[in-house]
């Protein structure tokens, strides 16, 4: 039986991590036990030394994952292989079009989603730059909690010397542009209900010791 036990010590680790378990929360959330916060080694939390903040970017790269606010809020890995079932679960099945057009989003997310799509990949404060919708973060996180938004990288400031400083800058785009065939293809293979089903049985796998509630209020 899988199970959500590891230690992150190294950049690798958290590869690993992300490719062996396929959804890996970055901070501590309502399932206890549930997320990097919790199995990484001090000295990569933050420690003022090269960590997890520094290799978000590196870790989606290699490993073609979804990053964003998928869970309670809160920053999720999800492995290209999990993240279409994810995605066809939290969006019940509708592209953003027809979702749009059945009347289930509004105006302003249509507009930050058509600016995101006709600009990705795009940096955050570029986005926000762009676009009049008021609420910019609210919707951009909807976006991201319904999957129609995703962190396709963080990319640093550098020096004149061509040092990266600072806080990482997101950078978002649609999952549809940022992992193509693979993931339009593969999206909308099931029902969401057994997207919903397959997703829930994972999580029940690698969280056997929590209750089906705590597993669906991380879902819903």
């Amino acid at each position: 039986m899988s199970k959500f036990d590891f230690t992150v010590e190294t950049k690798d680790d958290l590869v690993r991590a992300v490719r062996e378990f396929g959804f890996v929360p970055l901070f501590c959330n309502s399932v206890p036990g549930f997320s990097v916060e919790e199995h990484v080694s001090p000295k990569a939390w933050f420690s003022g030394g090269e960590g997890v903040w520094e290799w978000k970017g590196p870790v989606i790269r290699e490993t073609g994952c979804a990053y964003g606010k998928f869970f309670e809020k809160k920053a999720v890995f999800i492995s290209k292989e999990w993240f279409p079932d994810f995605a066809n679960y939290r969006r019940d099945g509708y592209d953003f079009d027809a979702r749009f057009d059945d009347g289930l989003a509004s105006f302003r997310d249509r507009d930050l989603y058509e600016l995101l799509d006709s600009h990705a990949p795009i940096l955050s404060k570029d986005l926000k730059a762009l676009s009049a919708v008021k609420g910019f973060d609210t919707v951009l996180s909807r976006l991201q909690a319904q999957c129609y938004a995703v962190i396709s990288d963080f990319v640093y400031e550098t020096s004149r010397a061509g040092v990266p400083y600072g806080w990482g800058v997101a950078q978002y785009s649609t999952p549809e542009k940022f992992m193509g065939g693979d993931f339009a293809s593969a999206v909308y293979r099931h029902t969401p209900e057994e997207s919903c089903r397959r997703v829930f049985d994972r999580l029940r796998e690698l969280l056997p010791d929590a209750g089906d509630e705590a597993i669906r209020k991380i879902l819903k």
